[in-house]
């Protein structure tokens, strides 16, 4: 089979790691799951295994990895992994050794966008931008099918601006991990909404019981968090102006989330007009291995 055509995706989570093996027209030949170690050697071991494996049916392959957090542009190494014993780690440099070929790397949210720009929800746009709403809240920007990574290769990580247009009670907002407080990823992920309710309610409940009960309390933290999901989106329209804004993660799928902020968006813009786009994820939990095997091109360069 000839080199380059086939691309290997690796989706690397905090608790399973995914490969797949996609053909130069975008479609998935096969995949496979394995559960994340707990340690950087056999991460990398595991990851070498599942290349091997793909690769002994269908051949030699380029290779693209979405991890968390993200690379320095100083040192090559992951930093700000919510899978801690990945941070400093020289994981790109270290594939490489192992694979003896180029190995490309993104963030997890990068390689979302990238998938849902190239051919999925947001396929043919001009501006994507992509977002994560789940255990955490991330984002990726890609502009004319090719992904946007920045000076400090941060671009779209809006998860960890402040909620704009606050209101007396968000006012300074939750403590985030990062130091900071009134993050958008602690009003907007799932755990963000689960402790936004319990503020208001002294209820425990999960973000998904949340979204599905009918409970008028249950109703409003919802309301809440679509309100604030549009305000925070409509920052990201003034500031890069995007065609289309894909929304993933598990968040993304509560019936009418998508409908509901594209209603209210247009309040918060600088503009008379809306003509951007919010939808839901095409690819949904595939996006990950997809976007990583579209970091490299369909044929060589």
């Amino acid at each position: 089979m000839v080199r380059g055509m086939i691309r290997i995706g690796i989706d690397l989570g905090g608790t399973k790691i995914e490969a797949a093996a996609m053909n130069a027209a975008g479609d998935i030949l096969a995949r496979e799951r394995r559960p994340t170690p707990g340690n950087y050697g056999a991460l990398l071991d595991t990851i070498v295994a599942l290349i091997a494996h793909l690769e002994s049916d269908y051949g030699p392959a380029k290779v693209g990895v979405g991890h968390p957090g993200s690379l320095s542009p100083k040192t090559g190494h992951i930093r700000n992994a919510n899978s801690q014993w990945l941070n400093g780690r020289a994981l790109g440099s270290d594939l490489e050794a192992r694979l003896d070929r180029p190995v490309r790397l993104a963030n997890d949210a990068d390689c979302f966008a990238l998938s849902e720009a190239r051919d999925g929800a947001a396929a043919g746009a001009g501006i994507v931008f992509g977002v994560i709403l789940g255990t955490g809240t991330g984002g990726g920007i890609v502009i004319d099918g090719r992904l946007l990574d920045g000076a400090q290769r941060i671009a779209g990580e809006w998860g960890h601006n402040p909620l704009p247009w606050p209101r007396p009670d968000e006012y300074p907002g939750p403590q985030c991990w990062c130091g900071q407080t009134g993050c958008l990823e602690t009003w907007l992920s799932g755990p963000g909404i689960a402790q936004d309710h319990a503020r208001r309610t002294g209820t425990t409940l999960t973000a998904l019981e949340i979204a599905r009960s009918p409970d008028p309390a249950c109703r409003d933290s919802m309301a809440r968090h679509a309100d604030r999901l549009a305000r925070a989106l409509a920052n990201v329209v003034n500031l890069i102006d995007p065609h289309v804004i894909v929304l993933g993660g598990g968040v993304s799928n509560v019936d009418g989330l998508a409908e509901t902020v594209q209603d209210r968006l247009s309040a918060h813009i600088f503009s008379d007009v809306l003509e951007t786009r919010v939808v839901r994820h095409l690819h949904g939990d595939s996006s990950g291995v997809r976007g990583a095997a579209w970091l490299w091109p369909a044929e060589p360069r």
